[in-house]
């Protein structure tokens, strides 16, 4: 195998597929089973194959390879099954022991049928005691690709095929002509840094990277030349001779992308008098793509988000909300990381004023994208202005892809009672711009707090009948016990993202919040939940966010029931509220934008089906929910 690796290298100068006789060099810098399960990587991008049939297999290739909507090219999994609606089916079908060779040769064999010559890279995995072979087929550089329409055949008839959903059609008419115009066109982020030389990535980011994503690539990163590991990650191309890192790599895994890319950068700028006022606070976040993402957003959410808690008489739960709600924070940001030029020296800025957040980037968003399409959450572009940007956030679990932040801006805001979004362009699309507008009855603003120097506010309105708390996202206890509240299952790793602390630290304060008996655990230490206990005792700075409500109360009238049941209504509510401005919301959107896992998204929309609040119209995939007010006949 060796052997033939070195005759593909003379072969070609672009070369992406890695043989080797030992599979450890050859592991995917994604976690498997993560992507067998489509949690980081959409379906469309996956095909499942339950055997070898290299016809099928070498058209998806090519497909991919063309990558017509710049999407980050795709997988192909021989050995694993799928059902009719494309889920993979377990445990998987495997590849016989004695068939791995024999596949792995005549592969290659096929490869070199495509014009111009790609290959992409090979990896044997084993997952439920049984073999896969996995193709990594990232977007090439040298499209369009067309291969036979039958590489067994004798007769070769050559075709350009190109992805359309989850299925590979041959491009004709007016795809095959785009297709075409796109010769030589690589999004900015895939194309290689001529200024650059692989010495310039940073192994100790790409392997933090590769740990955090949970790749098996991980434990060889410490061993491997950086040349090695950024091929293998597809950060790095060219000859031997003389290789060369991609933007994209340099952007993620460089300490100072700015010097290759001027002004890659997050401005969060406050204006304690608005928008028009002479004072400003301004902090710079610069640095790999993923961390300052983080940092910008931690920050944000520590000094600027905060909760109101409005107590009112004869009622025993609560109103909350959020000034702005961080889901829509996230998803604006991190829209604008990924959709940014970084040939533009401008950078992401964030302003924030008491009246709200605006998040500008440079440049607008595709021509294809009406400003209409925008303000009602169904935003959708022919092709990403950066595809591997993409494929690294949705890695971290910064975003999804295929054009789902806008609808979740909508969608979060709604269900905070917040007024709606906006969303700016102009004519020439030289600039795009979200406004989210704070919440109406948010009650102190931040400016307020800062100069009384207390991270607590309350107010009395009337006669003291009804109270109103303010109280910041900067309580590390308290936003844990947020998270808690939020999803019972979530585990500390996962809070220690949401929350950019260490993982360390998420477990001390689990420690205390137990010692002071605010939460407890049940069931086992993978497959049990949080509880949290009421708030009698906890320390002033802490949130109320006790399972049952937080209002006036009653001894003995309060009983952990009826707190579940107020917990269930609140949530059911909060999910009609996101179907409502977002009807195409499938169940991952919702788990996302409320804060619960995907099995508690399940039980709630059978709950309301079967209360004849919701309805479910068309296919499973491609339907709608339509919310029925109980007050219609």
């Amino acid at each position: 195998m060796l052997g033939m690796m070195h005759a593909m290298r003379t072969q070609t100068r672009e070369k992406t597929m890695i043989f080797d006789s030992d599979p450890m060099a050859s592991k995917l810098p994604i976690n498997l089973e993560n992507l067998l399960r489509q949690r980081q990587v959409e379906g469309e991008r996956i095909e499942y194959k339950a055997g070898w049939n290299p016809d099928a297999i070498l058209r998806t290739l090519c497909a991919f390879a063309n990558d017509f909507e710049n999407l980050g090219g795709g997988y192909v999994v021989i050995g694993q099954d799928c059902d009719a609606d494309g889920r993979p089916v377990f445990p998987p079908v495997g590849v016989p022991e004695s068939q791995l060779d024999k596949i792995q040769q005549e592969l290659l064999g096929y490869c070199n049928l495509i014009q111009p010559p790609y290959f992409p890279l090979l990896s044997v995995e084993r997952f439920e005691e049984r073999n896969l072979l996995v193709l990594w087929a990232p977007g090439g550089l040298s499209r369009p690709y067309k291969v036979p329409k039958a590489v067994t055949a004798k007769t070769k008839e050559y075709r350009y095929y190109i992805r359309r959903y989850s299925s590979t059609i041959e491009a004709k008419g007016e795809d095959e002509r785009e297709l075409i115009s796109l010769t030589a066109q690589v999004p900015f982020d895939d194309r290689v840094n001529q200024s650059a030389t692989p010495a310039d990535l940073s192994p100790r980011l790409m392997a933090e990277f590769l740990r955090e994503v949970g790749s098996d690539l991980a434990e060889d990163a410490a061993t491997l030349p950086v040349e090695a590991l950024g091929r293998q990650m597809k950060v790095v191309t060219g000859p031997s001779e003389a290789p060369l890192p991609q933007n994209v790599g340099l952007l993620f895994f460089n300490e100072h992308p700015e010097r290759f890319f001027p002004v890659t950068q997050i401005d969060v700028v406050w204006f304690p008098e608005g928008a028009g006022g002479d004072r400003f606070e301004e902090k710079v976040f610069q640095g790999p793509l993923g961390r300052i993402t983080r940092d910008a957003l931690g920050f944000i959410q520590s000094q600027y988000l905060k909760q109101t808690v409005l107590k009112h008489p004869q009622r025993a739960e609560a109103e909350r909300f959020w000034n702005v709600p961080y889901a829509a924070l996230e998803e604006a940001l991190v829209n604008a990381v990924f959709h940014r030029s970084y040939e533009i020296r401008e950078p992401i800025e964030v302003r924030i004023t008491p009246e709200d957040i605006v998040v500008l980037s440079f440049p607008g968003p595709d021509r294809s994208i009406r400003l209409e399409d925008l303000k009602r959450g169904r935003a959708v572009s022919r092709r990403y202005r950066n595809r591997r940007i993409g494929e690294f956030l949705k890695e971290l679990d910064l975003t999804e892809g295929r054009c789902t932040g806008i609808s979740k801006i909508i969608s979060s805001m709604a269900a905070n009672g917040s007024p709606p979004p906006e969303f700016e362009t102009d004519e020439d699309r030289s600039y795009f711009l979200i406004r989210l507008p704070v919440h109406e009855k948010a009650g102190v603003s931040t400016e307020l707090e800062r100069e009384s120097g207390s991270g607590k506010s309350s107010e009395k309105t009337g006669s003291g009948s009804e109270k109103s708390s303010v109280k910041t996202a900067g309580d590390t206890a308290g936003r844990i016990v947020e998270q808690l509240r939020r999803n019972p299952a979530v585990t500390a790793g996962e809070m220690a993202m949401a929350l950019g602390i260490s993982t360390r630290a998420v477990e001390k304060q689990l420690l205390k919040l137990r010692d002071l008996e605010r939460i407890r655990r049940e069931g086992a230490a993978k497959g049990g939940h949080w509880v949290v206990l009421g708030e009698e005792g906890a320390d002033d700075e802490t949130p109320a966010l006790a399972t049952v409500g937080v209002g006036d109360r009653t001894s003995g009238a309060t009983t952990q029931e009826s707190g579940q049941k107020t917990t269930q209504e609140t949530t059911q509510e909060k999910i009609l509220a996101h179907l409502r401005v977002t009807p195409a919301m499938t169940g991952v959107d919702l788990a996302q934008a409320i804060g619960i896992t995907a099995d508690g998204i399940k039980y709630h929309l059978a709950k309301l089906k079967a209360a004849g609040r919701i309805q479910h119209h068309g296919p499973t995939k491609a339907g709608y929910w339509e919310v029925i007010d109980p007050s219609s006949p």
